[in-house]
């Protein structure tokens, strides 16, 4: 009755859905109550309202460590699944930090399309992401 899946074998809106499902899980172990959002409002795939009922997280869910120029300045969290951890992280913050140390700005997906994403998690990235890791 109960067979584990292969997450490789997902397409991209089951992937999307298993993301979500996990990513709300390890939230509401932080007091978060996720709630799917039908299309995206304002760049957040879902909405993370905390139970002392002022906290609101506008969460955009990506596949791995992202950034976008199309993101910045909209308060959103990323959240994303690795291995063995989540991250939920503040676009703009991490942005920031990721500008001034001249990591990815030069590249043509950054220059060209205003994004960059990263296959996997760098040293650099992991010691930054650490506070963001839940």
């Amino acid at each position: 009755m109960f067979n584990r899946i292969d997450y490789s074998q997902l397409n991209a809106r089951q992937k999307e859905n298993y993301n979500f499902q996990k990513v709300a899980g390890r939230l509401a172990d932080y007091g978060y109550n996720c709630l799917r959002l039908n299309d995206d409002w304002h760049g957040a795939d879902f909405l993370a309202v905390h139970i002392d009922g002022t906290a609101v997280l506008r969460i955009q869910l990506k596949g791995r460590f992202s950034l976008d120029a199309k993101y910045h300045g909209r308060g959103l969290h990323i959240a994303f699944l690795t291995a063995d951890a989540c991250y939920i992280y503040p676009h703009d913050d991490v942005l920031a930090v990721a500008e001034r140390r001249g990591r990815f700005g030069e590249t043509v997906s950054w220059a060209e399309r205003g994004n960059y994403s990263w296959s996997s998690l760098p040293g650099w990235a992991a010691d930054l992401l650490e506070t963001y890791k839940i």
